[in-house]
């Protein structure tokens, strides 16, 4: 993939964009390699840490904004009816045909063997 069509970095697992995120130094630090010597004197409490910004991972919309779409339709029973009669069909007809397969798959198996 080129740099040109690559949108950004994702996690290998998840496939979630990742962003670099810059952690602020603490005051008075020269560089973020190199802690300053002994800032604070034995039995002191220590600073708090670095507030890092947690990334936000990425979650769909709420069912309820999603259905709102359809709340106003008004249900059809007549298609409603007529379409769970054709996947009832359809599903029946689907375990006739794996039955005959298996049927014939297990006579095929037992079959007397000439010689």
């Amino acid at each position: 993939m080129s740099r040109d069509t690559h949108p950004g970095v994702r996690c290998p697992h998840c496939q979630s964009h990742l962003a670099l995120v810059p952690v602020p130094l603490p005051t008075g630090s020269a560089s973020p390699t190199v802690p300053p010597a002994n800032p604070l004197p034995a039995g002191a409490p220590g600073p708090a840490p670095p507030v890092v910004p947690i990334k936000e991972e990425w979650s769909p919309p709420p069912v309820a904004e999603v259905l709102a779409v359809y709340a106003g339709r008004v249900k059809d029973t007549t298609t409603a009816m007529r379409g769970a009669a054709r996947v009832r069909e359809s599903l029946n007809r689907a375990k006739t045909v794996a039955a005959q397969r298996k049927a014939a798959q297990k006579a095929a198996r037992h079959a007397p063997r000439s010689a």
